[in-house]
């Protein structure tokens, strides 16, 4: 396996790391970025753009990051709310009137982005193309009743959060959540991430695929998945119908999907743009601006969630739209706020240590948190770290 890039001195260990995934944790095509204090020190891609093709990823190779997503999207409500423009503690039907509907009336802003808002699955769930329409999933969610009282616990919402998220942003700004994160956040810092792709770029991303993880891969896990995998094969659970709500899931590789505004699940990037955007969450990256105030970075860090969640069946913390380091997502330490992508990809910021971080790969494995090529790669930089 023939890794480009470079590593900054001291930061080897997540070379050796980044190797290790494709030869013995079944990655195909992945990128890897770090940044430290605003610097950039691991940039690392390798493989075939294509899970199952053999043109190789280059320089400015991008893939769709699912999950990962949330975390990129979460900074526009923040950034509004930094900004006057959107209030975290108002009821989210004061700008949405039709969410009053069912019951939700108390709902807050705030709630949404901490997965507290109750309506992680509709009872219908939206074919693709409604799912991508812009209006069929603001009205199912506007209609649907709470699953249970909202604000009182919390249950991660993996494709509700899209129109919940969107629509929020479109009724207090006028203007789509994607076109904000591009000319807010991803024009002024030169990040590669679209949450709505265009035309121009499609012949960047490569194509995702699933892949089953080598036996070796199943003694990695650094934590064990308890029961998650069984609550989504049950076609009742709360957890299935989570990311049911989209029934058939869609087509990743679709133009017309990667085109859509979807942000819980369709933001297409690199590891670069990740690392980077993360870097800018706790500090200026380069000569970029940095998108948060310390009250912002504080803010995305601190704990909304925390316990059982009703979804994923596992104990989760989440700051405002952030999942939190914990057992279900281990990042680099208590202070570290991001978002896993369902499959493998995954990008934080540990305001801490300084650290931005970005991974991405075309190989989709059944991992809906831990990823353990993703895990390997934090020890990797947590090694590094404590060596420096």
């Amino acid at each position: 396996m023939n890794i480009q890039g470079a590593v900054a001195e001291g930061f080897e260990p997540a070379k050796d790391a980044f190797l290790r995934n494709f030869q013995v944790l079944g990655d195909r095509g992945a990128a890897v970025a770090v940044y430290r204090d605003g610097r950039k020190v691991v940039d690392l891609w390798a493989g075939t753009k294509d899970a199952d093709g053999t043109e190789p990823w280059t320089e400015d190779t991008a893939q769709i990051v699912r999950s990962a997503t949330k975390g990129v999207a979460a900074a526009v409500p923040l950034l509004l709310h930094q900004r006057g423009l959107m209030d975290l503690d108002a009821p989210v039907g004061s700008y949405w009137p039709e969410f009053k509907a069912g019951g939700k009336e108390r709902i807050l802003v705030r709630d949404v982005l901490a997965h507290r808002a109750g309506i992680p699955a509709l009872d219908r769930g939206l074919s693709a193309a409604e799912a991508a329409d812009g209006v069929s999933g603001p009205r199912a969610v506007a209609a649907q009743q709470p699953f249970w009282e909202p604000g009182t616990e919390h249950g991660y919402h993996a494709q509700t959060y899209s129109w919940l998220l969107s629509e929020l942003v479109l009724r207090a700004t006028g203007r789509t959540l994607g076109s904000v994160l591009a000319e807010e956040i991803a024009e002024p810092l030169g990040l590669e991430f679209w949450v709505g792709l265009p035309a121009t770029e499609t012949h960047r991303v490569g194509r995702v695929a699933p892949v089953e993880p080598p036996e070796s891969a199943g003694m990695l896990r650094t934590r064990p998945r308890r029961n998650v995998s069984e609550a989504y094969a049950d076609p009742e659970s709360l957890t299935r119908r989570a990311f049911a709500a989209i029934d058939p899931l869609p087509d990743e590789n679709d133009p017309g999907y990667r085109a859509a505004e979807l942000p819980a699940s369709n933001g297409i990037g690199t590891a670069r743009a990740l690392a980077r955007f993360y870097g800018a969450t706790i500090g200026v990256v380069e000569d970029g601006a940095r998108i948060f105030t310390p009250a912002g970075t504080a803010l995305a860090a601190q704990e909304h969630s925390a316990g059982p969640d009703r979804v994923l069946v596992v104990n989760t913390r989440f700051g405002a739209g952030y999942m939190l380091h914990g057992p279900a997502s281990p990042l680099l330490s208590p202070a570290s706020f991001g978002h896993p992508g369902r499959g493998g990809s995954l990008g934080f910021a540990d305001p801490e240590a300084g650290i931005g971080f970005g991974y991405v790969t075309n190989a989709l494995a059944k991992s809906v948190t831990a990823d353990p090529r993703a895990q390997a790669l934090v020890r990797a930089l947590k090694s590094a770290l404590s060596a420096l």
